[in-house]
């Protein structure tokens, strides 16, 4: 069963100083910034465990700190503070070796000075306002990609920063070892749901390879009777379900088949350490039923799933759910579909077929079955729900040839005009910021995807985040957007981008 984050990550909390001061003030910095340490991992909600390291003081153990970070797979970044003054040279090599993600913490052990009776020695020994800014000459001198969070560890905003940059820095280790299965190929002369796996795995680490859906039906066809019988149990238990669905009723049979897919895809996941999947309706092969109420369970539980063969937002969506673990609200596969273009009240309808995650519904969810005019087969199980309110952002991966773009939108997630008593299948409505013209042809321009991600749980900075881990460019559209400017920034990014590529 797929895990959103790892309890095993880590963090590893770096203080630079230098032998100059002596041992007993660099016993002081020691004792201090374990403290600074110990008060981030209280009072923050880190997707990881915030591990102190021994102060830095010289050259070697700067640089074998971080070929040991790149090395073991339980560090997922590294915060760093200059307690002192560490001379910005002893940094070079490390920094120059170090691969896994970088915050520079400014900080300082106390909040406020002791007017009354500062000396030297508290200055010699309190200066972060002096050696950060050494350290942050040197991480732009390198270009070293990293994010910067000035304050207290006391400051609830300092804190939420630094939890952000945290669940950014999981999604970003999960990426390096993830491993998608695509049931099939892509969607027929589609063209968005295409892209070059082999950059993608350099890029990113993720493994992306295609399996015959029979494989997938020799292992549905042999799941176990009792635990496909415990699985419509609980489907009975979790959901409102269809009279037709339950046991005894006309449709019954039906929700056992659904039952036995989802066994299938979870058998076969688990056993090839797959976290994210693709199905495609063109290509069911020996499947009775397109995968609906399976793919929605799985997603639930942390995988990431894309349809049509869309292997880059099973990508993003899984990465994302790591982003997301344990925060209030979903993260969902997501399309939009249609407009409501009345004056002063537009909204965007988004659905897929059957398969929008559950973890972003209001109330619980309706268990049904209803007919699907697309795929072939047999009338497929689905859950059916409206998304509950609330702010949101929706982004996509889109493939340019030459780089990765992802493209994000900050929405604000509203309840249906109307009940939609004619459309059975999971949906979410939004309100675009800024609104729904400059979105649309922000979007458009970008050439964003028509596959996304929709999150309640995570916000632009969370994407931002993973995009200087990954060094990728990130379009943001939100309530300060405007189409000329947006447009601008595309631009600008695309010359910075193939720049980039030639550094």
């Amino acid at each position: 069963m797929s895990s959103p984050a790892s309890s095993i990550h880590e963090i590893w909390f770096l203080t630079g100083s230098q032998g100059l001061y002596g041992e007993e003030t660099l016993h002081q910095v020691a004792e201090q910034s374990g403290q600074i340490a110990a008060a981030l991992a209280d009072a923050s909600d880190l997707p990881a465990r915030i591990v102190w390291k021994p102060v830095l003081t010289e050259a070697s153990s700067i640089r074998r700190m971080c070929l040991e970070a790149n090395s073991d797979d339980r560090c997922v970044g590294l915060i760093a503070w200059m307690h002192t003054f560490s001379p910005a040279k002893m940094w070079i090599s490390g920094l120059d070796a170090l691969r896994k993600p970088l915050l520079h913490l400014h900080t300082q052990s106390n909040v406020a000075l002791p007017w009354a009776t500062i000396d030297m020695d508290f200055m010699n020994l309190n200066q972060a306002a002096h050696g950060d800014r050494e350290f942050g000459h040197i991480q732009s001198r390198l270009g070293v990609a990293r994010k910067t969070v000035a304050g207290h560890v006391t400051d609830p905003l300092t804190v939420a920063r630094v939890t952000t940059w945290a669940r950014a820095a999981a999604a970003r280790s999960e990426l390096a070892t993830l491993k998608v299965a695509r049931f099939g190929d892509n969607m027929r002369d589609v063209a968005v749901t295409e892209g070059d796996k082999v950059e993608a795995q350099l890029r990113f680490g993720v493994s992306v390879n295609t399996y015959g859906v029979n494989d997938l039906v020799d292992v549905v066809d042999s799941a176990d009777e009792s635990v496909v019988s415990a699985l419509v149990k609980e489907y009975d238990d979790t959901y409102h379900l269809a009279p037709e669905l339950r046991t005894g009723g006309e449709r019954h049979e039906s929700l056992r088949y659904a039952a036995r897919i989802e066994v299938g895809l979870n058998t076969f996941l688990d056993e090839g350490g797959f976290e994210a999947f693709t199905t495609n309706f063109e290509d069911l092969g020996g499947l009775r039923q397109l995968p609906g109420l399976a793919v929605q369970r799985l997603m639930s539980r942390g995988y990431g799933f894309g349809g049509e063969g869309d292997w880059k937002t099973a990508v993003l969506l899984r990465a994302l759910k790591v982003a997301a673990a344990g925060l209030p609200g979903g993260t969902s596969f997501m399309e939009d579909y249609t407009y409501d273009l009345t004056p002063g009240n537009e909204v965007i309808l988004g659905a897929h077929m059957l398969e929008v995650c559950p973890t972003i519904a209001t109330g619980t969810p309706s268990c049904e079955i209803h007919p699907l005019g697309i795929g072939g087969r047999e009338d497929p199980v689905r859950l059916v729900f409206d998304a509950a309110p609330g702010p949101g952002v929706v982004v996509g991966l889109a493939d340019l040839g030459d780089r990765f773009r992802l493209v994000a939108n900050d929405i604000d997630v509203v309840s249906p005009a109307e009940p939609l008593p004619a459309l059975p299948v999971a949906r979410a409505v939004w309100q675009p910021r800024p609104d729904l013209r400059t979105s649309t042809e922000s979007w458009l321009t970008a050439g964003g995807p028509h596959h996304t991600v929709l999150s309640t749980a995570l916000t632009t900075e969370h994407l931002d985040d993973l995009a200087e881990m990954l060094r990728m460019e990130l379009a943001v559209i939100d309530g300060a957007t405007n189409v000329r400017q947006f447009t601008r920034e595309l631009r600008w990014n695309q010359a910075y981008h193939r720049l980039a590529l030639g550094l």
